[in-house]
Parts: C-alpha cells; sequence; structure tokens
C-alpha cells in the first residue's frame, strides 16, 4: 500500500517562500512578487465604480481642476493602508478584531452599525457597475445585469475557501484589465496634458457643487471597508516569529502598498482626464455612467464606448466581491457573528435591488453612496491613528512622530470636508463657496 501524497496548494507554497526571504534564504528582486496580495486585494476598492460616477462628474464638469483632489485623496489612502497593513503584521489582528478588543461595548456596536452601513453603500456602488456595465454592453435588461453580477462574483468569491492566492491573483488580473483598459483611453482621447499636470498641482475649488463632487471622489478613494480589510487580508499570510521578520514584512508591506495604491491612482485621475478631455468641452452636463456610455461612441468611437464598458464590468465584479469579504470580516471582527458567504452577497446586494426596483437614477445613487462612506470613513481612520501610535498595542513598532502627524492631519483634513459637505447639505452658507 502507498501513503498518498497531498501536493501544497498554491497558498502554502507561497507562504513557504515567503518565509524563506523572512530567513534570509531567498532574495532578489522577485521576492516582491511573494508579498504583492494584500494592498493589490484592497486597492481595487480604489476603482470601483463609484469612483468612474464621481470621476465622470468631476472631469465634465470641471474639466481638468479636480485632478488635485485625486491626487490628495490617494496619498491619505496610501498612508493609511499602510497603517492598516502594519496593524495587520504587527498585532496579528484586524482592524475589527482590535475595536473589538479596546473599546466598550456600546462604542464598538455603534462603530459596528456605522460600518455596516457604510458596507452597504459601498457593495451599492459595486454591484450596480458591473450591472450598468454589463445591461449597456448586451443590451439586457439592468435586473438581468444585477443577476448577472451576483451570479459572477459570488463565483470569485468560491476561490476564497481555496487560500488567499488564488484570490490575490483573480483580483490582480482584473485590476490588471482596468488598468490597460484606462492606458487605451488615454491613447483615444484628445488629452490637453498641460492642463492636466496644472491640475494635479493647483489646488482649486470653483463652487459648492465642486466641493461635494471633491467629497465623493474622496468618499470613493479613501475607502472605510478597504481599512478594515487589508489588516485582515495580512493575517491569511505568513506570520513574523520575531520583530527582525516583522520589519521585513513592513519594508515589503510598504513597497507594495506605494506600488497598487499609485496604480489604482493613476487609473483615478485617467477617469478624469478622459472624461475632461471627451466631456467637458461642449458636454458639461455628463454626469451619468450611461449618459458617458453613449455620448463616446460619437465623439471618441465605438472602441472607446466598448473599452469603457470592459473596465466598469470588472470593476463592479472584483470590488463587489471584495466588498463582501470586507463585510464578513467586519461583522465577525466586532460581534463574532459568522454567517455564510452567500447569505453575506445577499443581504448586501439587496439595497442595490431596492434602488433600481424603486426607478431611482443609478448613478446618482452611486455618487450618494460615496458621500455615505466618506462619513463612515472617520471612524476607521481615527481607530487606525489610536492604534498605530500606541506603544502598548504596536511596542517599538509605534508611529514615529512624523508619520503620527501626517495621519492626524489626514484624519482631520477628512473631518473638515465632512463637516463643510454637511453644512452645505442643509442649507448653511459656507464662505467662499456661496
Amino acid at each position: 500500500m502507498t501513503d498518498t501524497v497531498t501536493r501544497p496548494t498554491l497558498s502554502e507554497r507561497t507562504d513557504t517562500k515567503i518565509r524563506e526571504v523572512l530567513t534570509g534564504q531567498r532574495r532578489g528582486v522577485g521576492s516582491l512578487l511573494l508579498f504583492a496580495g494584500p494592498a493589490v486585494v484592497a486597492s481595487i476598492a480604489y476603482m470601483d465604480p463609484g469612483n468612474f460616477a464621481t470621476n465622470i462628474q468631476a472631469g465634465s464638469g470641471y474639466g481638468y481642476s479636480l485632478l488635485w483632489v485625486v491626487l490628495m485623496a490617494n496619498l491619505i489612502a496610501m498612508m493609511f493602508q499602510a497603517l492598516s497593513a502594519k496593524l495587520g503584521i504587527v498585532t496579528g489582528r484586524n482592524l475589527a478584531e482590535m475595536c473589538h478588543d479596546q473599546f466598550s461595548t456600546p462604542v464598538r456596536i455603534v462603530m459596528w452599525l456605522v460600518s455596516e452601513i457604510a458596507a452597504m453603500a459601498t457593495d451599492l456602488a459595486e454591484f450596480l457597475g458591473g450591472a450598468i456595465g454589463l445591461s449597456l454592453l448586451f443590451g439586457m435588461p439592468l435586473l438581468a445585469g444585477m443577476a448577472v453580477t451576483a451570479v459572477v462574483t459570488y463565483g470569485i468569491l468560491l476561490f476564497d475557501g481555496r487560500g488567499f492566492r488564488p484570490m490575490e491573483l483573480i483580483i490582480g488580473a482584473l485590476v490588471s484589465v482596468i488598468g490597460i483598459c484606462y492606458v487605451i483611453e488615454m491613447f483615444i482621447a484628445p488629452v490637453d496634458w498641460a492642463a492636466a499636470g496644472l491640475g494635479v498641482i493647483t489646488p482649486s475649488m470653483p463652487d459648492a457643487a465642486a466641493l461635494t463632487i471633491s467629497v465623493g471622489i474622496i468618499g470613493a478613494t479613501v475607502m472605510p471597508h478597504a481599512l478594515y480589510l487589508h489588516s485582515g487580508l495580512t493575517q491569511h499570510r505568513a506570520t513574523a516569529r520575531n520583530d527582525a521578520e516583522r520589519k521585513t514584512l513592513l519594508r515589503f508591506s510598504n513597497w507594495e502598498c506605494v506600488i497598487a495604491l499609485a496604480v489604482a491612482g493613476m487609473v483615478n485621475m485617467a477617469m478624469v482626464i478622459m472624461a475632461a478631455a471627451a466631456f467637458h468641452a461642449g458636454h458639461t452636463d455628463v454626469a451619468e455612467i450611461e449618459t458617458a456610455y453613449h455620448t463616446l461612441t460619437p465623439l471618441l468611437g465605438g472602441a472607446a464606448a466598448m473599452v469603457f464598458l470592459i473596465s466598469l464590468m470588472a470593476s463592479g465584479m472584483s470590488s463587489s466581491a471584495v466588498g463582501t469579504m470586507a463585510g464578513q470580516m467586519i461583522m465577525q471582527g466586532f460581534v463574532g457573528f459568522h454567517i455564510p458567504i452567500w447569505l453575506r452577497r445577499l443581504v448586501t446586494m439587496l439595497p442595490a435591488f431596492v434602488v433600481v426596483l424603486m426607478g431611482v437614477n443609478t448613478t446618482d445613487a452611486l455618487v450618494y453612496s460615496q458621500v455615505v462612506l466618506s462619513f463612515a470613513l472617520p471612524i476607521p481612520m481615527i481607530a487606525l491613528v489610536m492604534f498605530t501610535r500606541n506603544p502598548a498595542i504596536m511596542g517599538s513598532f509605534a508611529n514615529k512622530r512624523l508619520l503620527d502627524i501626517a495621519a492626524i492631519v489626514g484624519t482631520v483634513i477628512i473631518l473638515c470636508l465632512n463637516a463643510v459637505l454637511l453644512l452645505q447639505t442643509f442649507g448653511v452658507p459656507v464662505p467662499g463657496l456661496g
């Protein structure tokens, strides 16, 4: 009788190679690829359909003038995703679990409820985006597109049970599709690169409506569920056994955050640039994804419109799957509830069906979902700053003074923008934005 030899899974083989890097047995530039994964998965949240909606409005309505908002939001996102990864690597706990451990029951229940609302708002944008793309590309009813999106995203989620690596590779492939689509768009659209460069480095806020879109951009870029998720993604990989290994993991993690989120930032800028180049001169009223698609065809040709829809579908399906993963992690971390992934998928996609059945404008729903996220965002941001600056939690890896100041400033910027938007929403005049 011969013993059956079980071949190590892809995730197990990756873990073994990461361990070789940590112990100094493996070196070289290729080692970075072993650590690529958590930030790549988190980065899909920065290229979801909510970004499409807010970026189209920013580019068509204000040309290149709000590109600096995209840059600022991306830099803040880069810093906070790195902090989230650091929390998971150093403590072995994800952000939701740390909130459960560190805060009183009433506080964590409120935090959980707000985070669940944010997760639903996130999935509304992501689920609708994939459905809109399918509906427009194949001419199917929107509800049929939603049904197909539900099946595809559930299929993607099934790979999550096979270890961390298959999901990382699938999401990485879809991120590549989105990036390639926008590289193609940049060659098709008649971009004014001088104006685009000026928009990146020159802060301006043309009017009150631009502020609403700017907060939407930030809500669509710095995502609450991505902050929770990133810390949890590090738990499923090779764990550090001592401070030297933690330092190595953090170094690779920081590099991955910079690269993955720089790519996400460039994709976001490309979205605004494409909308500015195609629509701002003569089509400033283009504010909906459907209108953008139909307007692109006569302006830039059918190829540009098709590439736009392919990127939208890849974005919606991948980000919806990742959003469901994050929602599961939030629920389990805060209150210890673990429900089947299919049930979680069903609950989070219900708001999207309600929106469509009520006849709500889908792009408006996408934009306002991002504003909701912007208000939920300070909770994980403040928690991350509190935890990562605390030596009792982080030991020698607690934030140094410069990083601590930068994180606090980033949080204050978000809080101030949210306060201004709240005043504006309730009709309170804001000086300079009347």
